[in-house]
């Protein structure tokens, strides 16, 4: 149900990515993640293409960590921000982040070897039902991706828009 990767620059850390759909209890889980309660990034899947979106907002946020150069207070917060294709950590948070109305939410934890206990700590927190994380595509709002990362449609006839959109993830900072 859950989908966890090895980051292959730091062989230490897994991430696990983690999708529920029908969430009732939304602004609980904020609350929760906000006071520090939930050690994961509860993020809004509508604005994902792929996992491997997520995979590359980790690796960026876990590298900045290691050499003391992140922007926001804490690792998930910086993961978050990484997704987002401007500098501006509040519009970050509300594109990217999860709502308090949101129905369904992307739970993502940064961990070492062993997620277990995480997984399930985060299975229990959740008021809904958990999918796998590959159907993430499922959910995605395609137009709303576009207008924020100022996707052409030239540029889609050249690649996707998994491609377009982790373009602009990772070079957001020489641009």
């Amino acid at each position: 149900m859950h989908l966890t990767n090895k980051l292959e620059l730091f062989p230490d850390k897994r991430v696990t990515q983690m999708l529920f759909k029908e969430v009732k209890n939304a602004a609980e889980l904020r609350q929760c993640a906000v006071e520090g309660k939930i050690n994961g990034a509860l993020i809004n899947p509508t604005m994902l293409v792929d996992p491997f979106q997520v995979l590359v907002a980790v690796n960026k946020a876990v590298n900045l960590q290691k050499i003391g150069k992140m922007k926001t207070r804490s690792l998930f917060s910086e993961i978050i921000f990484n997704l987002s294709p401007t500098n501006n950590i509040s519009e970050a948070f509300k594109r990217f982040g999860s709502s308090d109305g949101d129905d369904s939410v992307l739970v993502v934890l940064v961990h070492n070897k062993d997620e277990s206990q995480l997984v399930s700590d985060i299975t229990a927190r959740v008021s809904g039902r958990q999918v796998p994380a590959e159907e993430l595509s499922s959910l995605t709002d395609h137009a709303k991706i576009k207008k924020l990362y100022k996707v052409t449609a030239q540029e889609e006839k050249c690649g996707t828009l998994l491609d377009a959109v982790v373009c602009r993830m990772a070079t957001k900072d020489v641009m």
